[in-house]
């Protein structure tokens, strides 16, 4: 059981980052420079399909 608290824990804070880079870097980072809201913007892209296959890593395929 502690293991699925843990990959609970780590999907949303993977998660609450990419909603993060999305807001910083639409809202703010824009701003100031393009390119870099652009790679903040990919990182993020990437982060959901990460933490959904941390999320379930580790379970029983049945």
């Amino acid at each position: 059981m502690a293991r699925r608290y843990d990959n609970r824990k780590l999907y949303v804070l993977l998660m609450g980052s990419c909603l993060t880079l999305i807001i910083l870097a639409w809202f703010v980072v824009r701003l100031f420079s393009i390119p870099v809201a652009i790679g903040m913007s990919a990182v993020a892209a990437v982060l959901p399909p990460t933490a959904a296959i941390v999320a379930n890593w580790g379970h029983d395929k049945r």
